[in-house]
């Protein structure tokens, strides 16, 4: 039992690489932490650390057990959690990265019902624009949209979203509506970088075509080709999700009404398999309410 307490202090440690920081996080004394990282070294006879008076590093065998005790940590946290779960609802920080525009759009309505339901998670949402780092970085889970690259994450899909063609009354009123695909190319639209091929297919007659579109803009963010396409400089293929406050105020209309863009799939990436119940309810949560949508 000695060396299981060990080895979660040795995780501790390597998490903040630094005994004092560690101290603060788990309130045992750095001399106390120190003192115990030696009887580790001594118990298995392989150094895990280099010390010096500024900082402390991982030496190679220190790498590999840091890995192999993280899990085995993690896995005996879960094992407490998941009893307790019997007991009481699950509870704790949840930590979460997710795009701006998706989380203005579906998640924050949804976020009053789901803490009526589980009253003892809270949260905090990281809505930055870079992608955040789930092995190094505290955070339980991100949601990302469009399909995601190889990696060691763990991806669970939640949806597929639908996609539309939007203008505003405004663009409508001075250049036209398109009465059919092919004409899009003689429109403004709205791109992303290496987006000027659109592919539509119609709902009705399953037929699918490709377009080459351009146009004055191009940006790497769904919502500035969104408020664009709201204040009138071109046509926007857009996830339903995404533009459906904007479609109700009337600030913008859905054109080629038989026609969808490729459908956007949305992730919950977390960095294990191995899930709290907190991470686990939300995904589920997220799941059920795309389902009904």
């Amino acid at each position: 039992m000695e060396m299981l307490n060990n080895m979660a202090l040795f995780v501790e440690i390597v998490k903040v690489m630094s005994f004092r920081k560690a101290s603060e996080a788990t309130g045992v004394p750095s001399s106390t932490l120190s003192r115990r990282i030696s009887l580790l070294e001594k118990s298995i006879g392989l150094r895990l650390l280099h010390r010096t008076t500024r900082k402390i590093e991982l030496t190679e065998s220190g790498q590999i057990y840091y890995e192999r005790c993280r899990r085995i940590v993690e896995e005996a946290k879960l094992a407490h959690e998941q009893l307790g779960e019997i007991l009481e609802q699950p509870a704790g920080l949840l930590r979460a990265s997710l795009p701006v525009d998706f989380a203005m759009s579906f998640i924050a309505p949804l976020m009053a019902q789901f803490t009526l339901r589980y009253p003892g998670i809270t949260f905090e949402f990281d809505m930055t624009p870079r992608l955040v780092d789930l092995v190094t970085e505290p955070f339980d889970m991100a949601i990302r949209m469009g399909e995601q690259k190889d990696s060691n994450l763990i991806a669970r899909l939640l949806a597929q979203l639908p996609v539309y063609a939007y203008a505003s009354p405004e663009y409508l009123n001075n250049s036209g509506a398109p009465v059919n695909p092919k004409e899009l190319g003689q429109h403004e639209c709205l791109n992303f970088p290496k987006g000027g091929l659109w592919i539509l297919h119609n709902t009705s007659t399953a037929e699918k075509t490709e377009i080459n579109v351009s146009g004055k803009f191009v940006m790497n963010n769904v919502g500035m080709i969104k408020r664009l396409a709201t204040l009138g400089h071109g046509i926007a293929l857009l996830p339903h999700e995404i533009a459906k406050d904007a479609e109700n105020e009337g600030k913008l209309k859905r054109i080629l009404s038989e026609w969808e863009g490729m459908p956007v799939p949305v992730y919950a990436l977390t960095e294990t398999r191995l899930l709290p119940a907190k991470t686990q309810r939300f995904i589920e949560f997220l799941r059920e309410a795309f389902m009904h949508k």
